[in-house]
């Protein structure tokens, strides 16, 4: 959003003219059109399930900023989506809808570049344009600390277990145990750029990270040096994810020189497959229901694709947003995404099953056997 845009708003609007609008329903809500999909028989009913490919919700997000390297919503595992808009922090309950304000930080260094919730659900860390980041406990509403080392904005944020993993515009990484006294624990330091993307394995023993650069780095919890480097994407890796169903599968996205989308073992160091998906990587998810990735989009198509892994079988694709779509959180019980973009909408999606209580009693090897042979191988509604 440009500064006239933002001056503009001032002018009409005022010094309020966020929270009037902050997470609240927007008014059209176009007719659903579903796409049918075949669904692996491990699955509660049936052997297909229909994919709406329109949003069932969309609430509007006035001044969510239009930066790619910027990661501005997140989804608790107690139901609370967080959003970053201008130099506010909002929380929405997706129970209850209830839209509160969390906080407000003052000037121009404190604009909202990054959110991560914390694994129990409660504790929010926010970075800033400033370098600094803050703890808030949401349910008191009030900052626990501030964590300082970093010189730049943040902008991104990876928990795992109780480190805090932050990137920022300086290159560096730094991690931090949130209930000790010290700055930093460790301090990584290969980028030679921004580093946009973070990831904790679901073990919390490798931390993925991806740079401005165009470089993806796959980091030991025990070592300040990069265990694995890797080098073939040829624009910014922002989006990472890691797979629930196969220890060491990570998923990598670039930017819009790259397009691609990456798989890699990192416990054998290799790269395993990719796919040239036309445009900008921006986000990626993976689902922990199904073995399929979600990943949205920038220039110039600003799509939200549905993917089966491991043939990366388009199962569907959304449309909606009018700007790149640069912001995407999961549902805690998995079947819900929402998306966001510089159009300052929030989108939300319903796109996975539900598993039946014996599949999420099985291993996840059992349910996917293929797969293992593969690797081996403010808001308003519209």
């Amino acid at each position: 959003m440009t500064a006239y845009t933002h001056l503009l708003r001032e002018r009409v609007f005022g010094d309020h003219r966020i929270d009037g609008r902050a997470l609240h329903y927007s008014i059209h809500r176009p007719a659903p059109e579903p796409s049918v999909v075949t669904t692996p028989p491990y699955l509660r009913k049936g052997t297909t399930r229909k994919i709406c490919t329109t949003p069932f919700k969309v609430l509007d997000a006035p001044a969510l900023q239009d930066d790619f390297y910027l990661n501005l919503v997140d989804w608790s595992s107690n139901n609370m989506l967080g959003v970053g808009l201008g130099n506010c922090v909002y929380l929405w309950s997706a129970s209850t809808s209830k839209v509160t304000k969390l906080c407000e930080l003052p000037g121009e260094d404190g604009l909202i570049t990054s959110l991560c919730w914390a694994p129990r659900g409660t504790m929010l860390a926010v970075g800033t344009k400033s370098g600094e980041v803050h703890l808030y406990d949401t349910v008191k509403q009030v900052k626990i600390r501030t964590l300082l080392g970093h010189s730049l904005r943040v902008g991104t944020l990876s928990w795992g277990g109780h480190n805090l993993a932050s990137g920022s515009r300086d290159r560096t990484i730094l991690i931090r145990d949130h209930r000790a006294s010290d700055v930093y624990t460790s301090r990584l330091t290969a980028h030679k750029q921004e580093v946009c993307g973070l990831r904790w394995s679901f073990d919390d023993k490798q931390l993925a990270s991806g740079g401005n650069d165009n470089k993806l780095l796959i980091w030991s919890v025990s070592s300040t040096t990069p265990v694995a480097r890797f080098a073939e994407h040829s624009a910014a890796v922002k989006a990472l994810a890691w797979s629930p169903h196969q220890h060491g599968l990570l998923a990598s996205g670039g930017g819009t020189a790259d397009r691609c989308i990456r798989f890699w073992n990192t416990t054998t160091q290799t790269a395993l497959s990719s796919i040239d998906t036309g445009s900008q990587v921006c986000n990626l998810t993976w689902s922990k229901n199904v073995n399929e990735v979600v990943s949205t989009h920038g220039y110039s198509l600003n799509q939200i694709i549905v993917w089966s892994y491991p043939t990366m079988r388009k199962l569907a694709t959304l449309t909606g947003h009018t700007y790149r779509v640069l912001y995407l959180a999961i549902s805690p019980d998995g079947q819900t995404i929402v998306t966001g973009a510089g159009d300052e909408t929030l989108r939300f999606w319903n796109i996975f099953p539900q598993l039946d209580r014996d599949a999420q009693r099985r291993p996840a090897a059992s349910r996917l056997g293929a797969n293992r042979v593969a690797f081996s191988n403010s808001f308003t509604i519209r």
